[in-house]
C-alpha cells in the first residue's frame, strides 16, 4: 500500500478519534451545566460534532450521561446522522473515490 494512503488513514483515525471524544465531552459538559442551572451548549453544537462524525462518541455521551435521551431529534437524529454516513461512506467506496 502506497505510504499516503496509510497517512490518509492514518489522519482520518485521529480526526475521528478527536471528534469523538469532543462529542463525548461535549454531551457531559453540558449534563453537567444543567445540573449546575449554568449556560448551556447550544444543541447545534452538539449536532455539528455528530456531523463531523462524533456520532458514537454523542450517543455514547446520551446513553452514559442519560442527557437529551427524551428528544426525539436527538434519539432519532442521532443514529439517523449515522447512517447516513455510514451510506455516504459505502457509496464512496463502491465509487472508488476512497481507496
Amino acid at each position: 500500500m502506497p505510504i499516503w494512503i496509510q497517512t490518509h488513514w492514518q489522519w482520518l483515525a485521529a480526526w475521528l478519534l478527536a471528534v469523538n471524544l469532543a462529542g463525548f465531552f461535549l454531551m457531559g459538559c453540558d449534563k453537567s451545566r444543567a445540573r449546575a442551572h449554568q449556560r448551556r451548549i447550544p444543541e447545534k453544537t452538539l449536532f455539528a460534532a455528530a456531523w463531523l462524525g462524533g456520532v458514537p462518541g454523542c450517543l455514547a455521551g446520551m446513553y452514559l450521561f442519560r442527557h437529551k435521551t427524551r428528544h426525539w431529534y436527538f434519539r432519532w437524529g442521532m443514529p439517523l446522522i449515522l447512517l447516513i454516513q455510514l451510506l455516504a461512506g459505502w457509496v464512496a467506496v463502491r465509487m472508488k473515490w476512497l481507496c
